[in-house]
């Protein structure tokens, strides 16, 4: 059995089998979803990050390309009670090393307990405890990869769409999923994917109709570019975001975030819009949250389990965020109508502009 080694912060190892070799370190995290693994895996939002999949058996129905969401694993490291075959063959294809036949549970419990926390990975032939220890004493904290924006963003603008009549997006790529592009081309956007630090003039190139901070890996007051763009386009231009696209807005307009203790990860965290009463069920992948949303914004709706801010809107200005995704990939679908809310705003303004005001 190839060997594997697991050392979390504190100093704790655990040993498991090996399934795709090498050595790696990041914050250990865990999702709770039980399909959609190979979404999860491809989820720019889990960079820097070790992901533990609470469900027993990750794999059983293979893996296929047309369900990842971007064009790579991100997750550093991968831990599950069983891995399939398939799985582990892809992981080692992309370099991210692999461990199963763990304690998934204990895991679970203790990141529940101790909350998300720095680990070091050690797999192969000849690793020791030694390795994973290594790897862990070289881990940096989330909120020290200032530039984390530069590992999962696109280099330079991106269109998409350019035959289509509806609104057009600039999309900020913090991380973005590719299913957030593909709902609002479904919805006949035309869609700008702009690099994490672009600049006031490449937004003003695009001349969009609304502006979109996508999802994204990190401390959201470490994109201090994408804060600027909120604040320099939200008094003239809908402004709307998704996850670490919430932070952000919220950092913009005087709100401020913090560090929760584990995260929301998984596709079963129940919503209630405040407004209608309704509960929804939703998929999400954050780490940080809006902890007081400012002014300028009002929370629309929270978090059944633990009451954080999940759907935020402007009060004078254009302005609409979720902090789940609702463009799900994987499921549930619930709030898919999060899109055609964001268009609408941005509609109503271009609508409302054009008509002169009476004298």
């Amino acid at each position: 059995m190839t060997e594997a080694y697991v050392a979390l912060e504190g100093g704790h190892v655990i040993e498991g089998r090996g399934r795709a070799p090498g050595t790696a370190r990041g914050e250990l995290v865990f999702t709770t979803a039980y399909t959609g693994y190979e979404e999860s895996l491809t989820d720019p939002s889990y960079e820097e990050q070790v992901l533990t999949f609470s469900y027993p058996l990750i794999g059983n129905y293979g893996v296929r390309e047309e369900r990842f969401e971007d064009d790579r694993v991100h997750p550093r490291a991968v831990l599950a009670k069983e891995l399939t075959a398939d799985v582990a063959e892809w992981l080692e294809s992309e370099g991210v090393p692999a461990v199963d036949h763990l304690d998934t549970r204990e895991v679970v419990t203790d990141i529940r307990d101790e909350g998300a926390m720095k680990c070091g990975i050690a797999v192969g032939e000849d690793v020791t405890e030694e390795d994973a220890l290594e790897q862990l004493e070289q881990c940096k904290a989330m909120s020290e990869h200032t530039d984390i924006g530069a590992q999962v963003s696109v280099d330079e603008v991106e269109v998409y769409g350019e035959d289509n009549n509806g609104e057009t997006v600039a999309l900020v790529d913090c991380g973005a999923k590719d299913s957030i592009v593909d709902s609002l081309l479904a919805r006949d956007a035309e869609v700008h994917v702009l690099p994490y630090d672009a600049s006031v003039a490449d937004v003003e190139a695009v001349d969009p109709d609304v502006l979109f901070i996508s999802n994204g890996p990190g401390d959201p007051a470490n994109y201090e570019q994408a804060i600027s763009l909120v604040e320099e386009f939200v008094e003239d231009t809908p402004v709307a975001g998704i996850c670490l696209g919430q932070q952000i807005v919220a950092e913009a307009l005087g709100g401020t975030t913090e560090k929760m203790t584990f995260g929301h990860r998984g596709v079963n965290q129940p919503v209630l819009d405040l407004e209608s009463g309704q509960v929804v069920m939703t998929t999400q992948n954050h780490g940080y949250t809006v902890a007081d949303p400012g002014e300028h914004l009002e929370v629309t709706q929270i978090n059944v389990n633990d009451d954080t801010p999940e759907g935020i809107d402007g009060i004078e200005y254009d302005v609409i965020t979720r902090q789940y995704h609702p463009e799900a990939n994987p499921g549930p679908e619930d709030t898919l109508d999060f899109f055609d809310s964001v268009l609408e705003m941005a509609d109503e303004r271009a609508t409302t502009q054009a008509v002169p005001a009476d004298d």
